[in-house]
C-alpha cells in the first residue's frame, strides 16, 4: 500500500522542522530514535492512515529538518516540539516515540501534562543506569579518535581474521560509524558535560508522569535497553510493560503490525 503521504516544513524559532503527515482522527505524534529519522514509522503508520491524524517528525538536527550549530539538548528538543504542536494546533496528542524519541517524549509530558492524552515509548532512553558513566566514556573516546587511526584498523582485518579477533574490530569500526552517522544524537546522548546529561535525566521525575503510558520492549533487545524500560514502567503511576518476545531493537520496523496493534488498543482504552 502507497501511503498518500504529505511532506511539509515550518520554520520555527530554533530551526526549520521537517515532517511527514496522513489521515485524519485522533492525533499520533511519532518521535524517531538516535540513529533514525520519520521514515522510520512509514511500516507502522501504514496501518493507522484510514483511522488517525498522523505526524512523523524529524527532530531538530536529524533527517531533513534543519541542522544548526547550536547547543543541543533534550529541553531544546522539547521547546522545539512544543512551538511545533502550538503552530499545527495540535493539543491534546498521542506521544509514540522510540530511544531517543521516547526521552523527549517523556520529557514534553512531563512539562506539558494537559497537553498529552498518552505517551507509547518503545525501548526508551533517559534513566541512568549502573556502569553508564562508563559507555558514555568509552562512546566520547570512539568518536574523537582520528580517522587514520580506525583506517589502520580496516587494513588489519585481514590479520585480525587469521587471530580469531575479525569479529570484534568489526563491530568497534561498525559501532563508531553508527555514531558518527547522527552527531546531534551524539551530543545528545554522550557529548555533553556529564552533569548536564544527568540534569536530563527523569528517573527521580517519573512519578509524576501522571499520564497513561504504554511501554513496548522487545525481549530480544540489548539487556541495557530491557532495563531502561522496566525502570520507567515500575517508576510511572499509570504505566503498563509490554515484552515482546520475538522483538529486538527495531520493533516499529520489524514488527510493524504488531506494534500498531498495540499503540490501537492503547488509544481506543485511552479515550
Amino acid at each position: 500500500m502507497e501511503l498518500p503521504l504529505r511532506n511539509s516544513r515550518i520554520k520555527l524559532p530554533s530551526g526549520q522542522v521537517f515532517w511527514r503527515e496522513v489521515g485524519q482522527g485522533p492525533i499520533l505524534v511519532f518521535l524517531h530514535g538516535s540513529w533514525s529519522e520519520s521514515s522510520q514509522w512509514l511500516p507502522v503508520i501504514e496501518h493507522f492512515s484510514q483511522d488517525y491524524h498522523c505526524f512523523a517528525l524529524d527532530l531538530l538536527g536529524f533527517g531533513e529538518s534543519e541542522q544548526p550549530k547550536l547547543h543541543y539538548s533534550i529541553q531544546l528538543e522539547v521547546e522545539c516540539l512544543l512551538k511545533y504542536l502550538e503552530a499545527l494546533r495540535l493539543s491534546p496528542v498521542y506521544l509514540i516515540g522510540h530511544s531517543l524519541g521516547g526521552w523527549i517524549a517523556a520529557s514534553y509530558a512531563l512539562q506539558y501534562l494537559e497537553q498529552v492524552r498518552g505517551l507509547v515509548l518503545i525501548a526508551p532512553e533517559g534513566v541512568l543506569l549502573e556502569g553508564q558513566q562508563k559507555s558514555w566514556r568509552w562512546a566520547r573516546w570512539l568518536v574523537g579518535r582520528p580517522p587514520i587511526v580506525y583506517g589502520v584498523l580496516r587494513s588489519l582485518l585481514p590479520l585480525a581474521k587469521l587471530l580469531g579477533r575479525y569479529k570484534s574490530i568489526e563491530q568497534i569500526l561498525q559501532k563508531r560509524q553508527q555514531l558518527l552517522s547522527s552527531p546531534t544524537a551524539c551530543q545528545l546522548l554522550f557529548q555533553r558535560r556529564s552533569s548536564e546529561i544527568q540534569a536530563e535525566l527523569l528517573q527521580e521525575k517519573l512519578n509524576y508522569l501522571k499520564v497513561p503510558t504504554l511501554i513496548l520492549q522487545g525481549r530480544k533487545d540489548h539487556p541495557e535497553a530491557i532495563a531502561r524500560s522496566q525502570i520507567y514502567a515500575e517508576n510511572s503511576p499509570q504505566a503498563q510493560l509490554q515484552i515482546i518476545n520475538h522483538g529486538g531493537n527495531d520493533l516499529a520496523e520489524s514488527l510493524s503490525a504488531l506494534v500498531a496493534r498495540y499503540i490501537h488498543e492503547f488509544v481506543r482504552n485511552c479515550c
